[in-house]
């Protein structure tokens, strides 16, 4: 079952994130690794920061869940994780075609580059990566991450995101 999170899923959240992140070990930058690798503060500051996680529930257990925030003109699907013994069962498709059917603005993306399974799901659902130019732009104008996240990550957008940059690019 899809469903809105609340406070109280606040340690399941939590605990799937860090969960599924073991994925990125030995494969993100050794610089960009940690443990856990979303702490509790650093949660609370993302839900702060207007992120809102939806959870997909299975016997009365959140098994994944995928964060949306609107910023300015455009919505960005953030901390998208499954638990490790729940992935490739559809969980993630679930959640992201319940989300896209809410979202109105054009959508970003932001994934490690090195995390070509996350890089391959966005794709095989329609989006695709920007331009180098366009991501730096982008991850500075509508994140907030270090410069280093910024040198290591993609944007990935959807088709309203093209053609929405493209009109604009030609009108000038």
């Amino acid at each position: 079952m899809l469903r809105p999170c609340d406070n109280s899923d606040f340690e399941s959240i939590y605990s799937i994130v860090n969960d599924a992140a073991k994925a990125y070990k030995g494969v993100i930058p050794e610089d960009r690794w940690k443990e856990p690798y979303m702490s509790r503060d650093e949660l609370n500051h993302e839900i702060d920061q207007g992120v809102v996680f939806w959870g997909y529930e299975v016997d009365e257990k959140l098994i994944g869940v995928m964060g949306i925030q609107h910023i300015q003109d455009v919505t960005l699907i953030r901390h998208a994780y499954v638990r490790t013994d729940s992935q490739n069962q559809g969980v993630g498709t679930k959640l992201l075609s319940e989300l896209r059917g809410q979202i109105n603005h054009p959508i970003l993306i932001g994934t490690w580059a090195d995390a070509v399974w996350a890089i391959g799901f966005y794709e095989k659902h329609g989006f695709r990566i920007v331009s180098k130019g366009d991501k730096d732009l982008l991850l500075k104008k509508y994140w907030s991450i270090p410069e280093r996240q910024v040198e290591t990550s993609v944007v990935l957008a959807d088709r309203k995101w093209f053609d929405l940059f493209q009109t604009a690019a030609n009108n000038t």
